[in-house]
């Protein structure tokens, strides 16, 4: 099963309100709100593209080992994942379809990371339920995200719900900005050029890893 199709399952479980979320009918039209607006905003058609030269970045992973794009690329290309959080279901769907993919992403000779605005024990967290071999890395502010165009605030009303439903970002992320990334995925040639990018507005699309291959000049 593809990695969208197993998405659009999640999906209209949670939509019907099935085991183990119970979600509440009522929800579902806000949330839709918020995507329909941030699509129509037109901000993932400004994100950085292909052909854009990326932003470099030095970030901590988990366990506070400082982590530079500079030297991840000098070993090969670089693929980034920009991830909402552990409390996202298809963020994390997305992990393991991405760990799935590993083997074949390092046997082209490219690294994988993801990138995230909360704290390192979620992203510990994170690491640990979805069996990863790769790092969540901790953006903290989403500054790298914003230098990719990525990062946008929730609306107040989107902000009113995700406090109802006990989803509180500021925790999560140790930020009260209320602030995430747009889902997206990118690799990034040895040079610095981005040579894959995808942006995803709807945080319930998502490419599917294998999409990246064929950019990866050992693949």
């Amino acid at each position: 099963m593809t990695l969208q199709a197993r998405l659009d399952a999640f999906k209209a479980d949670f939509v019907a309100g099935k085991p183990p979320y119970n979600a509440p009918a009522a929800i579902h039209p806000i949330m839709a709100r918020a995507t329909a607006e941030l699509i129509a905003s037109g901000q993932a058609g400004r994100a950085l593209k292909a052909g854009d030269k990326a932003p470099s970045f030095t970030l901590n992973d988990p366990d506070g080992k400082s982590v530079s794009s500079a030297d991840l690329l000098a070993q090969g290309p670089l693929i980034l994942s920009f991830y909402r959080g552990v409390w996202c279901p298809y963020c994390n769907m997305e992990l393991l379809a991405l760990q799935e993919t590993l083997p074949a992403f390092r046997a082209a000779g490219a690294s994988l990371v993801a990138i995230s605005p909360q704290t390192a024990p979620n992203s510990r967290k994170s690491m640990r339920n979805n069996n990863l071999g790769f790092p969540i890395l901790s953006d903290t502010h989403n500054d790298v995200a914003a230098a990719f165009g990525l990062r946008f605030a929730l609306p107040d009303y989107l902000v009113d719900l995700y406090k109802m439903l006990k989803n509180d970002l500021p925790t999560f992320n140790g930020d009260d900005s209320w602030t995430l990334p747009m889902p997206a995925r990118y690799v990034v040639a040895q040079d610095g050029t981005i040579l894959y990018a995808e942006v995803n507005p709807d945080y319930t699309h998502r490419p599917e890893p294998e999409d990246m291959l064929h950019v990866l000049p050992s693949a």
